[in-house]
């Protein structure tokens, strides 16, 4: 069996189980979530997942921009460094990376094949549960000397929260996937507070006072270390180019969490970054602070220069600078709110033709309402995915948010047909609302550039 063939069947097998990533909001509230069956996934593979220290990142927003800047950090110290993350952009062996890289499709069928007997004793296992039991056997028999691991959704339930993590950290919360998490801040904050584990240090990105509460106190019943951004460390730019940007980090925690003397002054450390906004400042100092509080040896140098070097795809991604072809992953009002902000620092004075797909749960008007003042006309589309909102749906909200809009029969339309719209009056096409929409743009995108090319 070729290869191609091989790696087909493998996929077929993990999407054969419960994918809850494909189930409607509905039947997504009432999903029988525990980790029983990832505890004894695990137990009968050997608990790879022992093997090596792990760095643990959950939030609503920035959680994968972090794990990246981990990784990347890590990876610049000279350690061996498994990393992984969900959905994927365009094939499924993204999700499980060492140093920077996908495991190979031939790993992939490898491991899927040795997992096979152990899920077939261990009833209603999800795809995500075997894909993240892939992950932990993958790192361990590629040697790895330390893992950044993300977690998929919310935190206290999910796969992922079988580690026992050298450091526990989360990222920025807002609302999101309420219909599991629960509709107040503190609920949320209270299932990602789930990873927090007894003795484990803990970093937080700035919270509101009502997510801060809930973290804080449960790191304080479990005796842990508590670092937050913007108080134990704090951020400052400098400059910014389309190429990147450069801040300052002052570390205040005089003898705390940076083992700082009572009497020293804030340090302060200069630092670049290649990943775009304000927020990423944020996401950097998180991933700083994470990777310090760790104890896995790294120096500030090592950092600065793993966090040079980081990438991580689809978030404020330029792919062209004239017309402006940019893409992004926002998929709620706070990332929403974020990627605005971008617009104006980078491109002030352009309009946006937003190419627009959404998922059922999310909240569109308030989305829209953070990007009104930039939006020239939004292409509505439609993602291959169960939980895609119709396009008439949007359309209808998009109405009542004052924006104009057209339908798209597919992303690959709205991707040209945003082309065209820049092609005459020279604005951004930009793609957000969902990270399948996006993903669907950026393989068109690199499929109209590959044929031009042969032209």
């Amino acid at each position: 069996m070729d290869l191609e063939a091989r790696y087909n069947l493998a996929l077929d097998y993990l999407y054969s189980f419960v994918d809850y990533s494909l189930k409607h909001s509905s039947e997504l509230a009432k999903a029988e979530f525990n980790l029983d069956r990832m505890f004894a996934l695990m137990e009968s593979l050997g608990d790879p997942q022992a093997k090596y220290p792990i760095i643990h990142v959950a939030g609503t927003k920035g959680k994968g921009s972090v794990s990246a800047l981990c990784a990347a950090g890590l990876m610049a110290a000279g350690y061996k460094t498994g990393l992984y993350t969900s959905p994927h952009l365009e094939d499924y062996i993204e999700r499980i990376r060492v140093n920077g890289e996908p495991i190979s499709r031939e790993q992939l069928c490898d491991l899927v094949d040795e997992i096979k007997p152990h899920v077939a004793r261990i009833e209603k296992l999800t795809t995500f549960e075997i894909t993240t039991a892939l992950a932990f056997l993958a790192f361990a028999k590629c040697g790895v000397d330390a893992a950044v691991i993300e977690v998929g959704l919310g935190g206290r339930l999910d796969a992922t929260n079988i580690v026992t993590p050298k450091v526990s950290v989360i990222t920025s919360l807002s609302y999101d996937h309420m219909a599991v998490l629960g509709n107040t801040l503190a609920l949320i904050a209270g299932e990602k507070a789930g990873i927090i584990k007894e003795g484990a240090p803990v970093v937080s990105s700035p919270q509101k006072d009502e997510a801060l509460d809930v973290l804080m106190r449960v790191a304080k019943s479990r005796d842990c270390g508590f670092t937050l951004v913007g108080r134990d460390i704090v951020t400052e730019f400098e400059a910014s180019s389309l190429s990147g940007q450069s801040f300052r980090l002052s570390l205040q925690s005089p003898g705390g969490a940076f083992d700082l003397q009572p009497s020293t002054k804030p340090r302060e450390l200069s630092f670049e970054i290649p990943l775009l906004g304000r927020h990423q400042i944020i996401n950097a100092a998180t991933a700083y602070a994470a990777l310090k509080v760790s104890g896995i040896p790294i120096t500030d140098e090592q950092v600065k220069t793993g966090f040079s070097r980081v990438q991580w795809r689809a978030r404020f991604e330029i792919a062209r600078l004239d017309p402006p072809v940019i893409f992004d992953c926002a998929h709620n009002q706070d990332s929403f709110e974020k990627l605005r902000e971008t617009l104006d620092e980078y491109f002030p004075d352009k309009k946006v033709h937003l190419i627009f797909g959404a998922s059922e749960d999310k909240n569109i008007p308030d989305m829209f309402a953070e990007m009104r003042s930039k939006i020239a006309k939004i292409i509505v589309t439609q993602a291959d995915h169960p939980r895609a909102l119709s396009v008439d749906h949007i359309r209808g909200l998009a109405d009542q948010a004052g924006a104009e809009s057209e339908a798209a029969a597919s992303v690959g339309k709205a991707l040209r047909r945003a082309l065209e719209l820049s092609a005459n009056d020279g604005s951004i096409v930009l793609s957000a609302g969902s990270m399948f929409v996006t993903a669907e743009a950026m393989k068109e995108w690199k499929s109209l550039n590959e044929s031009t090319k042969l032209e």
